[in-house]
């Protein structure tokens, strides 16, 4: 298997970009038509290859008539290229095949052995590691223990609990554990498809003003690639089976990667499984290969079939009990199950007194107390959430009551009547 190192290097030559020369000359065309005029430097800059790729393929078209080399301005030695009609005709067709207008995109077999090579899965996550990435947060050790394992193992994980035990949260910060950034592309080609990957929801580049400036002839990497922090995605109760396969929007003739291969190399997160708008097992089994294969399966709107790698850790999150997802048969497969409970006093103690120093509280004397009172007196269980959303509340009162900034006993009460539900109230 190639390194990093190699995977990102730049490519001199078309061959070792692996791609075809008609693919590029659709794209520089495409290119041209959008910009009108471009020099040499301003088409490295969109299509992120190098002269040495482009410049042959534009004298090609050069010589069929389907670009004119136009002087140089005063400011610059480089000559500007631009479409004769034969040429604005050919990029017109190709914008009809394919709306796609970015960089150039990187091959198939190029994007696998990329993941391959940055895949989590070749690290160890150690008791220290985990303590260290969590030691700002207020979690019980216990759990630390439970999680850093199943996150170590790469094998799915199934995390449950009422609402408010704090289970998304933790799980975006393990994404810290994950180590290291990574090379994600901007597009990738299957068979003559250009597929758009990078997604600024999703991947997050590490220096953004680098990324975007202008690129240089001397890169040390390869332009077509980003470098990003591991992606983390959510998907909720919104989330639907065609999110998983790829997209094809016909209004712009594009096609886009599937959100779990956006995550490749990172971690994919299914929040509040059992509320999305399919039954639970119907999207536990779209991932049954997925999960023990390492591998995905997926169809271009062209009717092409192919496989990328399926390299994200994936975490199930749910509310429910998990035998109201699925059968214990079938559970057996997610390998861990972790059960997110209530905290004890003292961690709620702890969270609340990290938000005073935080937000720089006035609180008045007893009002922690009165809170514990009220808590035991209604039978509830102490959540993370509850600190945090009971002192934002009791803040905004205050501020009403041009008390800005502190927290006294009748407002802090005057919040809990605010967000708990009194549940014998018809």
């Amino acid at each position: 298997m190639d390194d990093v190192i190699t995977l990102t290097r730049p490519p001199r030559t078309l061959a070792e970009a692996g791609l075809s020369e008609d693919l590029i000359k659709e794209l520089l065309l495409k290119h041209l038509y959008d910009g009108s005029m471009l020099d040499i430097h301003q088409l490295h800059n969109r299509l992120k290859l190098p002269g040495a790729v482009l410049e042959p393929i534009l004298d090609t078209l050069r010589k069929n008539q389907r670009v004119l080399a136009n002087t140089p301005l005063e400011s610059s030695a480089a000559v500007r290229y631009q479409l004769t009609e034969l040429g604005m005709a050919d990029a017109s067709n190709a914008l009809l095949k394919n709306g796609y207008l970015g960089p150039a995109p990187i091959t198939l077999e190029h994007y696998r052995n990329l993941v391959a090579a940055q895949s989590f899965f070749h690290s160890t996550i150690t008791r220290e590691e985990i303590r260290k990435a969590f030691e700002r947060i207020v979690i019980d050790e216990n759990l630390l223990d439970v999680l850093g394992p199943a996150l170590h193992s790469g094998r799915p994980i199934l995390i449950y609990g009422q609402a408010g035990t704090g289970k998304t949260y933790i799980c975006k910060k393990m994404s810290a554990l994950l180590g290291g950034n990574v090379y994600l592309p901007y597009a990738i080609v299957v068979g003559r498809e250009i597929i758009q990957y990078f997604d600024p929801l999703v991947h997050s580049p590490v220096d953004t003003e680098t990324n975007h400036s202008l690129v240089r002839f001397n890169e040390a990497s390869d332009p077509r690639l980003l470098r990003c922090h591991r992606p983390v995605a959510v998907s909720g109760g919104e989330l639907t089976m065609d999110r998983l396969e790829v997209k094809y929007d016909p209004a712009v003739r594009i096609s886009y990667a599937p959100i779990q291969m956006k995550t490749n190399n990172g971690i994919y997160i299914i929040d509040d499984m059992g509320r999305q708008r399919m039954p639970p097992l119907e999207l536990f089994n779209r991932w049954i290969i997925p999960m023990e294969e390492r591998v995905d399966y997926l169809t271009l709107s062209t009717g092409l079939h192919f496989s990328v790698p399926f390299d994200s850790v994936l975490i199930f999150s749910t509310n429910l009990h998990p035998l109201d997802l699925a059968d214990e048969a079938f559970l057996r497969r997610l390998g861990y199950k972790i059960h997110f409970t209530p905290i004890s006093k003292e961690h709620f103690t702890q969270i609340w007194q990290d938000l005073v120093s935080q937000h720089q509280v006035t609180v008045e004397e007893n009002v922690l107390p009165s809170l514990f009172d009220r808590f035991r007196a209604t039978d509830r269980d102490l959540l993370p959430c509850h600190p945090r959303d009971l002192m934002e509340i009791a803040l905004d009162i205050g501020a009403y009551l041009n008390n800005a900034g502190t927290i006294t006993q009748r407002t802090v009460m005057l919040a809990w009547d605010t967000y708990f539900i009194n549940l014998k109230e018809g």
